[in-house]
């Protein structure tokens, strides 16, 4: 059996990432990795669903104890990526989504130079501040901060394999799947395949 493939992907706050990645992983044989966080909950997110949301103490616990893939400090509090369901849905051949900002993803590329990484991008920075303002979760001085860090994350977009525009839902969601398909289809991925047709000729 195939080994899973682990996806990166970023973006900006307000871009829409986690809508979009809601569609994918309807799809059979994704996993959505579930990030750790030390910020309280937004009005509607689960514990477990959303974020494992924790203390500080219990996340340093895990980073002294090599738990966390990878984890950075965002915006006054920690974010990471536990290391056991990763590992154990990757050996069972499911393709993994890790959704976390650009601090993380560049630790990503270090330690797992063959996972691909997408970078979903706003149409604008106006349409952006427009998504954050609607969002009503947080004050004209957050949003300014946010729009501020945007613009250096957008930057790094270069750094990724792929860059999606989310200006239409369903357009960004078949951009993701292709390129999932096209990852698929490596040569790499499929080399069990080749040698199998080989040797039934």
């Amino acid at each position: 059996m195939s080994k899973g493939i682990l996806m990166v992907v970023s973006g900006p706050s307000g871009c829409g990432k986690g809508t979009v990645l809601a569609e994918i992983v309807k799809s059979d044989n994704i996993f959505y990795s579930v990030s750790a966080t030390t910020r309280s909950p937004r009005p509607g997110e689960t514990d477990g669903i959303n974020y494992h949301f924790l203390t500080k103490d219990k996340f340093e616990e895990m980073i002294d104890d090599e738990g966390m893939l990878e984890y950075a400090s965002y915006c006054g509090n920690y974010y990471g990526t536990p290391l056991k369901p990763v590992e154990d849905m990757l050996e069972k051949g499911c393709h993994v989504i890790l959704e976390i900002e650009v601090q993380g993803a560049m630790k990503i590329k270090e330690k797992c130079p063959d996972a691909v990484f997408i970078f979903i991008l706003p149409p604008s920075l106006k349409e952006l501040r427009r998504r954050l303002e609607k969002r009503g979760t947080e004050s004209a001085e957050v949003i300014e901060k946010r729009l501020g860090e945007a613009a250096g994350e957008i930057a790094h977009a270069y750094k990724y394999d792929y860059a999606v525009v989310n200006g239409d839902l369903s357009k960004a969601v078949n951009d993701i799947k292709s390129i999932i398909r096209a990852e698929e289809l490596k040569t790499a991925k499929i080399k069990n395949t080749i040698n199998e047709v080989l040797e039934n000729a």
